[in-house]
């Protein structure tokens, strides 16, 4: 009965380990991250941006953010862990291990006549005669009596002195830390243990690996559903137009499960009114159109009346059941539109390339669901290919304004960023009639947006110039910096309600053939994690081309720097194609700022190989996927909707300079970018 009393007190011990043993790694891991993201913080301080709230750190946003469900199971967790120490240390003191000479307060090997004084003692603090108290009776019975008796006995105390026990010496015992109500139904002990065992170690593993089988087979690690990625991977074109995306983008799986009320009909309607302008929709046949919009599957319809609201700054007039599911809609998108770039970019013809067009197109549209500026702000107007996107996502800029400028000369978004700070302070109180804390806010903003430089090259590793099979490494040092000094930052999105990290693609493509040769997404707010790419990937790059060890270390320490100057290496592999000469462009494109992207244009030269063996197996011709896809596009090319032209559009005239410019030197690729906000105004090869 003893040692089942102790098998049961052992089982609060056994739980409280099983609970610890994933509980406290996972606690450190979430503090950790809360840290990391506590560091990344740095966002704009424009009076915009502030009277937005959602930097603001109050105590019920606060106690909000921290109100999810993984935070309050944790917190409960940790609850229930607490209420088993507490429980284990309270019935710790009371199993006491019956040792005599410390129940008689005496030291091991007392003579007798001071155990029999030492009981005397006792006996007089806790007789039942002496203290009416049923506690002290039971002490008295139970450990004073017991503990005089086996000191007084020559036998007992001899087995206690040599075995620690006064009934002499003990078995070896096994128990199982199970509560006692489990091991006392009457004989039913073996069955209680099966049907423990079999709950326990069979049954809850399987509900887990169930649970964690089902949400894995349904969304990917990037919580995307793995229906949305099929979608996005049909519905992707190698012709789709900028404005187009939005058809495929509102296609998600997430957004399709938002529920569509009867009461959102009338909010809808009112909506679809103001934003009707932005829908593409033929004025010519405004009644057909309008019909054939609505009956669309009304997911797909409430969608993209939630997003235009966004784009056109019309959130104000949501109704709070509409505005629940608008916040909801712009929480998914980000990752969504990750995926669907990602969809974009995706090897599809038979040499491995990606579609430029789509992909550029997804980049603008991200631009301007952040910014939340309207697709049609993206049309070339005013001697401006960017049009007046640029300018409105500045604070207090509108349209109006906007045109006041444009009469003063000042027509493109990169004049506006050149002027003088003097100058353009003036200009802004003089034609916008800003204020000197308005002008402050513009100047702020302009200080956070981010300038890129590019410097890459395309090489063989260890060989003269460029062979067709050969494969081919990409390098390329992306560096950005800020009039204000700071390289990772939150970008000035005041309409956008969530935090939102800026990040950039890096793509190397043919705009000529509408192929992506290569790319790869980066980030400039995790430094330490540039920091171990870069070096890892210098490192095997060096010790590849047989550099010795002082050689490699001083590569890596100069990478380092670059990285902690603002700089992020890009490096990848790619099969060259067949020979000849190929004008491509490196694009640096940002997901958060409009303007801010980057282009430099790069000449390859692959020549036919003469070199003994392969690199990569035999240089595959085009395949039919990509006769496909020119034959859509020049299908499309026939369809008639209002569509803007991308700032990445070239026409002849383009190509023409291009080809005149760059340097090739016998098949090695070398260019390098200059600092630019707007892409567009870079359209020529670069120089040192």
């Amino acid at each position: 009965m003893a040692a089942s009393e102790e098998n049961s007190a052992l089982f609060p011990i056994f739980i409280l380990t099983i609970m610890a043993l994933p509980l406290v790694p996972y606690t450190i891991m979430k503090l950790c991250r809360a840290a990391s993201r506590k560091t990344k913080s740095i966002h704009c301080q424009c009076s915009e941006c502030t009277r937005s709230g959602k930097y603001r750190r109050s105590i019920f946003k606060r106690i909000s953010n921290f109100s999810t469900c993984s935070n309050l199971t944790l917190v409960l967790l940790w609850v229930v862990m607490i209420i088993l120490v507490y429980y284990i240390k309270h019935i710790s003191q009371e199993i006491q291990i019956f040792e005599p000479f410390s129940i008689l307060g005496l030291e091991s090997g007392a003579s007798d006549s001071e155990i029999k004084k030492a009981y005397r003692r006792l006996s007089i603090q806790y007789h039942p005669d002496k203290n009416p108290d049923p506690e002290a009776h039971k002490y008295f019975v139970e450990f004073i009596s017991k503990a005089y008796q086996a000191l007084t006995d020559p036998i007992s105390r001899e087995n206690y002195e040599k075995y620690g026990h006064p009934d002499g010496r003990q078995g070896f015992q096994m128990g199982i830390a199970l509560p006692q109500f489990l091991l006392n139904f009457d004989g039913a002990t073996g069955g209680i243990l099966l049907l423990w065992i079999v709950g326990v170690c069979i049954l809850l593993p399987l509900v887990i690996a169930v649970v964690y089988l089902s949400r894995s087979a349904k969304y990917t690690g990037n919580y995307v559903m793995h229906q949305t990625l099929s979608t996005y991977y049909y519905f992707m074109k190698p012709s789709l137009a900028p404005s187009k995306v939005m058809d495929v983008f509102i296609k998600a799986a997430e957004y399709m499960e938002i529920p569509v009320r009867r009461t959102d009909n009338e909010p809808l309607q009112k909506l679809f009114m103001l934003v009707r302008s932005e829908l593409n929709l033929d004025l010519k046949n405004i009644k057909q159109e309008q019909a054939k919009f609505w009956k669309q599957h009304p997911s797909l319809v409430k969608t993209e009346l939630l997003i235009q609201a966004q784009l056109t700054r019309e959130s104000a007039t949501l109704s709070p059941a509409l505005l629940g599911d608008f916040r909801r809609v712009l929480e998914l998108s980000p990752r969504l539109l990750e995926e669907l770039m990602k969809m974009a970019v995706i090897p599809r013809t038979s040499q491995g390339h990606g579609w430029l067009r789509p992909a550029i197109g997804v980049v603008e549209l991200s631009q301007c669901i952040i910014q939340a500026v309207p697709l049609s702000a993206k049309k070339a107007a005013g001697g401006s290919p960017e049009g007046i996107a640029p300018f409105l996502q500045l604070p207090h800029f509108s349209e109006a304004i906007i045109k006041k400028i444009a009469r003063k000369k000042v027509r493109t978004f990169q004049e506006l960023s050149d002027m003088p700070l003097q100058e353009r302070a003036e200009l802004l109180t003089q034609t916008a009639g800003f204020s000197s804390a308005e002008i402050q806010d513009v100047e702020m903003v302009l200080e956070m947006m981010p300038s890129i430089t590019i410097v890459v090259t395309c090489e063989t590793e260890g060989e003269e110039g460029i062979q067709e099979g050969d494969i081919v490494t990409v390098q390329a040092w992306v560096t950005l910096k800020r009039t204000n000094g700071l390289i990772g930052a939150l970008p000035h999105a005041p309409y956008f309600p969530f935090h939102k990290e800026e990040n950039f693609w890096f793509l190397l493509a043919d705009p000529v053939s509408n192929n992506v040769w290569f790319s790869q997404k980066m980030s400039f707010m995790d430094e330490a994690a540039a920091i171990t790419a870069a070096s890892k990937a210098i490192e095997d790059t060096m010790e590849g081309s047989g550099a010795s060890v002082k050689e490699t270390s001083a590569a890596v320490r100069e990478a380092v720097d670059k990285v902690k100057a603002g700089s992020r290496l890009v490096m990848g592999k790619l099969q060259a194609p067949a020979e000849g000469n190929y004008n491509l462009s490196c694009f640096c494109l940002c997901d958060s700022w409009i303007g801010c992207d980057k282009k430099i244009n790069l000449k390859v030269k692959v020549v036919k190989r003469t070199r003994a063996g392969t690199r990569g197996g035999p240089v595959a011709e085009e395949g039919p996927i990509l006769e496909d896809g020119v034959e859509e596009e020049e299908e499309d090319e026939g369809e008639e909707y209002d569509d803007y032209e991308s700032e990445y559009s070239e026409d002849d005239a383009d190509e023409q300079r291009t080809s005149k410019k760059g340097a090739v030197a016998n098949g090695k690729a070398h260019n390098k970018g200059s600092q630019n906000r707007s892409s567009s105004e870079s359209s020529g090869t670069d120089e040192e």
